[in-house]
């Protein structure tokens, strides 16, 4: 059973981030993430690389990141050893969005 859940995990996140929640706590919380990685990437992109600029923008955006996997973690599809398991993954690809590569994953 719970390999049935890991491999319905990215499915579940996805979601859960999706347009469709995001009047829900979960979706502002995204939106308020993605909002916040645009702008710091806007603002180091000008000077520095695109790759420099979307670590710099991951970083920090980290405040924002937390809130909203911790609202990932209280819903009641995920809990916080799932949320820090696709942690990584989730974080990469918002990088690579930042900077226009895609990535071919389950996330």
């Amino acid at each position: 059973m719970r390999r049935v859940l890991t491999s319905l995990l990215p499915a579940l996140l996805l979601i859960a981030a999706g347009p469709a929640r995001a009047e829900s706590p979960e979706g502002q919380r995204h939106a308020a993430w993605q909002a916040c990685l645009d702008a710091a990437f806007a603002d180091h992109a000008r000077t520095t690389s695109r790759s420099v600029a979307a670590t710099k923008a991951v970083s920090l955006c980290h405040d924002r990141e937390e809130a909203y996997l911790g609202a990932l973690a209280g819903s009641p599809l995920l809990d916080a050893e799932d949320v820090a398991r696709i942690r990584p993954a989730l974080v990469a690809r918002a990088r690579d969005r930042l900077m226009g590569e895609r990535r071919f994953s389950a996330l």
